[in-house]
């Protein structure tokens, strides 16, 4: 059984179309940077909730979550109606493995996302691990249209801080954009373009890889990253690469 609290609305963005971050306040507990809570609606009479992750570092607030409108959705698009002064429901404790805890360092941290699962690499970013496990960091973030590019500030802002060991890339699929790569995650892993951008391999001895995104993203991406030889990390086996698949 779910231990909800009540959580209060302080902020929010539309980034484009039907994509909104929001944020609140709430009595919950910290987080580790990787993992989610539930956010939840009470809609006619009945608690609707979903998992969301949080892209708030730990210790910071307010609480953020960073999410598409589905309109034919139950939850978001009257999640997506909220304003400031509105309540919702979030579990009390956070969940997930989705974390650098059991992760052993390496010489490149690779980040893969699609959508909004940007978010939770957000959270991560904005923590010491990365930059203690790695030498370099790698983020690669794939859209549909270059007005689902979100973030920029905060992107900017962790790679002047992080001068010459983070790199951002971000892919656009379905039109063309100054400054972005034209494809699909998988596509550019496969061909090899996004490892020669970066000027870094991925193989078993150098790498870490983190899979965050849409269900065929992360089945591609494994079967790729198997064929070179990575093992999926687990708590108490460790591998080379690290998913995330709670939708």
């Amino acid at each position: 059984m779910n231990d909800w609290v009540k959580a209060t609305v302080v902020g929010k963005h539309q980034w484009a179309e039907g994509l909104f971050s929001l944020q609140f306040e709430a009595p919950v507990a910290d987080h580790v940077a990787g993992q989610y809570i539930k956010v939840a609606l009470d809609i006619e009479g009945e608690r609707v909730g979903r998992p969301y992750s949080l892209v708030n570092a730990p210790g910071e607030h307010p609480l953020e979550i960073y999410f598409n409108e589905i309109p034919s959705g139950p939850l978001t698009p009257p999640l997506s109606a909220l304003n400031p002064g509105d309540s919702l429901w979030l579990t009390s404790t956070a969940s997930g493995i989705f974390t650098l805890e059991t992760v052993k360092p390496a010489k490149t941290l690779w980040l893969l996302a699609t959508g909004t699962a940007l978010g939770v690499y957000l959270s991560i970013l904005r923590t010491e691990d990365p930059w203690k496990r790695f030498e370099r960091v790698v983020l690669v973030h794939g859209v549909r249209q270059a007005s689902d590019l979100a973030y920029g500030e905060t992107l900017d802002a962790i790679a002047k801080q992080h001068e010459g060991r983070f790199t951002f890339i971000p892919l656009v699929s379905r039109e063309t954009r100054e400054g972005s790569l034209c494809g699909r995650v998988t596509d550019l892993l496969n061909d090899g373009q996004l490892e020669g951008l970066v000027g870094e391999s991925i193989d078993p001895e150098n790498s870490h890889v983190m899979l965050c995104g849409n269900s065929a993203m992360i089945k591609d991406a494994k079967q790729i990253l198997e064929a070179r030889g990575l093992a999926r990390h687990r708590r108490h086996e460790p591998g080379q690469y690290t998913t995330e698949q709670y939708h």
